[in-house]
């Protein structure tokens, strides 16, 4: 996922949800069938919202499964510098631990 994608995806959740806000306050001061109108506008953001924000998990997840098949086709292709890699970074991480 692009950042400018990220951006305007989790710029369209907050402005539904401002709209969605702003709707039930209207609801709040309203009465009768309006207030009613205006929770049901309401909800309707909210479930827009949250379909988004279940695209962006579903984008998310994909991503991650893509960089994991990346990880795995490397470490099969180079074992060797992989485990390398992991032996240094362990090192590393040791180092810092037992610094005090």
């Amino acid at each position: 996922m692009l950042k400018v994608d990220k951006e305007k995806l989790m710029s369209d959740i907050k402005n539904i949800l401002l709209d969605a806000e702003e709707l039930l306050k209207q609801a709040a001061n309203a009465s009768g069938e309006r207030a009613n109108e205006l929770r049901e506008k309401a909800l309707a953001q909210l479930k827009q919202a949250k379909e988004k924000a279940a695209d962006a998990q579903a984008l998310v997840v994909e991503k991650g499964r893509q960089a994991a098949r990346a990880t795995e086709d490397y470490v099969h292709n180079h074992p060797w510098q992989a485990t390398g890699i992991a032996a240094g970074v362990g090192i590393l991480v040791g180092l810092l631990i037992n610094r005090k």
